[in-house]
């Protein structure tokens, strides 16, 4: 079990970063926090997520477009943007990735409809372990949803194979940008055991 300053680290003191500090992510943490978040478990090993680390300023510049006005500024002043995605051909991965189902391609080859919720659902996952390994890594996030969709996948995944789910910037917060933590529900408005 995790001691009480791991858990406020990666829960209970963490807030959404509005701001961030002028300290570079190195890509060295970039690869370490892949290799934390690539564990989490996804429906068959599918792993649909895919992760472009946003951090020059040319590939700031293809984002800005796509920025909703409440997002632009955080997101090109943040050290890194990650555009959490998924890969629509997820498949192709699996006589590798799930080998104890030799016909686990085949289950999804040419499945656009099935394969749009395996990749949302479990990419949405992997989003989330990025969020967590991040924490645990000393890495502020600020995720978001408030950009468009098609804007990025146009300036960055113009083969339409890899789609845009949200964003998420990394860094080290900004303490004077962050916002009290609003209202959660609590257990009983949002859980039954039965």
């Amino acid at each position: 079990m995790l001691d009480s300053q791991a858990l406020d680290t990666l829960f209970r003191t963490a807030r959404t970063q509005n701001g961030f500090l002028g300290q570079p992510v190195a890509d060295e943490k970039i690869r370490a926090l892949y290799e934390l978040m690539k564990l989490g478990p996804t429906t068959m090993n599918t792993q649909p997520g895919r992760f472009v680390f946003v951090k020059s300023p040319a590939a700031k510049e293809k984002l800005r477009p796509a920025l909703s006005p409440g997002n632009l500024d955080k997101t090109m002043a943040a050290p890194c943007t990650v555009i959490v995605a998924y890969d629509m051909h997820f498949y192709e991965f699996l006589p590798r990735t799930f080998p104890n189902n030799p016909n686990a391609k085949a289950i999804f080859e040419g499945k656009d409809a099935i394969n749009q919720t395996v990749c949302l659902r479990n990419g949405s996952l992997q989003g989330a372990y990025l969020i967590i390994a991040a924490r645990a890594l000393g890495l502020d996030c600020g995720p978001m949803s408030g950009f468009d969709n098609a804007k990025v996948d146009a300036a960055f995944f113009p083969d339409g194979r890899w789609k845009s789910n949200f964003l998420c910037n990394l860094g080290s917060g900004d303490p004077a940008k962050v916002f009290p933590r609003n209202p959660r529900l609590t257990f009983e408005e949002a859980c039954r055991i039965e």
